[in-house]
C-alpha cells in the first residue's frame, strides 16, 4: 500500500477510504467487523463515518457499531485514521435540547464531538468534518469551537464536507486571521458522471491545500457495470432503470472502453478519480467483502493519456472557472 498525505497535512492514509454508511442499514453488525478487520489486513486505514449514519435520529447507529469494533481490541483504534461528521439533525424525538438540530452552533460541535467519542468508544478523532456548510453561523464561532476541541486533544484535523468552493475560500480566511490551520480537506460528491466539483471546488482546494475525498464515486452503481447487470438481472428496479436509460449514450462507450481495457466498470472509475490531481482518497462503500476487496484493484490500473481523454470525450467536465466561460 502507497500510503498519501491528506491535503498539505502530514496526515498519512490510504488511497481509497472505507465508508461506512451501509454499516447497519445494509450490512449486519458481524459483516461490517469482518470487513473492517479485512480493510486493515489490506492496509486500507483511513475510515469514514459520520454521526447520523445508521438513519436512527440521535443514535448514531454506525458510529456505535464502529465503538463496539474498536472496543475489540487489538490495536485496532491505533491503527485508523477516522473520521467522522457533524452538521445533520441529531436532535432526539423528545426535543429535548433544539441546539443538537442541523447546524455548526459552537454548543452543537462541543456536544457533538462528545457525544461521538463516546459512540466511537475513543479519546480522540482524527478528521472532524462540518457535513455541509452552516451560513447562518460565522466561522468565528465555528473557528473558537473546533480550536477548543484540538486544545483539548478530542480532534486533531478538520475537514469540510459539501462545500462550494467559496465556502472554502471564507473558512480558509477566517482560519487565517485567527493564525490557524483551518480546513485540511473536502469531501465532494465527484465522479465521471459528476464532474461539478472541478468548475470551482477544485481548484480552490488545490490552492488552500486541501486533500480532496471524493464520494459516491461511482455515482450510485452507473459506473458500477449498470448496462450489464441489468442485462444479467443483477439489478434492478424502476428508478435505477430510469437512471440507466437517460445515461445509456455515455454508459454504452464507458462499458465498451472498459471492456477493451479489461477491466471491471467500477475499477475504471475508481482509477480515474486516482489520477486527479488533488484527489486523496475515493470513499467506497460496499455493502460486502466481495465489493470491498474488489475496489483494490482500482489502485493497480495506469490509465494512459489515451484512454484519459477517451473517459474526458465520453464524460467531459465543465472545466475551470474563470476559463469555463470567459476569455
Amino acid at each position: 500500500m502507497n500510503y498519501v498525505h491528506l491535503g498539505r497535512s502530514g496526515l498519512q492514509v490510504s488511497p481509497l477510504c472505507l465508508g461506512t454508511m451501509n454499516f447497519g442499514p445494509h450490512t449486519p453488525e458481524k459483516e461490517s467487523f469482518a470487513m473492517m478487520d479485512r480493510a486493515l489486513e489490506l492496509g486500507i486505514n483511513f475510515f469514514d463515518t459520520a454521526d447520523v449514519y445508521g438513519w436512527k435520529r440521535g443514535e448514531g447507529v454506525t458510529e456505535q457499531i464502529l465503538g463496539r469494533w474498536f472496543a475489540q481490541g487489538g490495536s485496532r483504534r491505533e491503527r485508523v485514521v477516522l473520521a467522522t461528521k457533524i452538521f445533520g439533525d441529531m436532535e432526539k424525538n423528545d426535543g429535548y435540547d433544539r441546539n443538537l438540530a442541523r447546524g455548526l452552533s459552537a454548543r452543537k460541535i462541543v456536544r457533538s464531538c462528545e457525544a461521538s467519542l463516546r459512540r466511537l468508544q475513543t479519546d480522540f478523532i482524527d478528521l472532524y468534518q462540518m457535513h455541509h456548510i452552516d451560513r447562518s453561523c460565522p466561522f468565528d464561532e465555528i473557528w473558537q469551537a473546533m480550536e477548543t476541541l484540538i486544545a483539548q486533544g478530542k480532534i486533531i484535523y478538520v475537514g469540510s464536507s459539501n462545500f462550494a468552493g467559496w465556502d472554502i475560500a471564507t473558512a480558509q480566511q477566517s482560519a487565517a486571521q485567527r493564525h490557524f490551520v483551518g480546513l485540511v480537506s473536502e469531501q465532494s460528491v465527484y465522479s465521471l458522471d459528476n464532474r461539478m466539483i472541478e468548475l470551482e471546488v477544485v481548484p480552490a482546494s488545490r490552492h488552500y491545500g486541501l486533500g480532496l475525498i471524493p464520494w459516491s464515486p461511482l455515482a450510485g452503481g452507473l459506473l458500477g457495470g449498470a448496462l450489464k447487470k441489468l442485462k444479467e438481472g443483477r439489478r434492478s428496479g424502476p428508478d435505477f432503470e430510469k437512471r440507466v436509460e437517460s445515461k445509456r449514450e455515455k454508459l454504452e462507450p464507458y462499458e465498451a472502453l472498459c471492456a477493451k481495457l479489461g477491466e471491471e466498470p467500477a475499477h475504471v472509475g475508481l482509477a480515474w478519480l486516482l489520477h486527479q490531481p488533488g484527489v486523496t482518497a475515493p470513499i467506497i462503500g460496499p455493502r460486502t467483502m466481495e465489493q470491498m476487496t474488489g475496489s483494490l484493484r482500482a489502485m493497480e490500473i495506469k490509465l494512459d493519456a489515451e484512454t484519459l481523454a477517451a473517459l474526458d470525450k465520453i464524460w467531459p467536465g465543465p472545466g475551470e472557472a474563470p476559463k469555463a466561460y470567459s476569455w
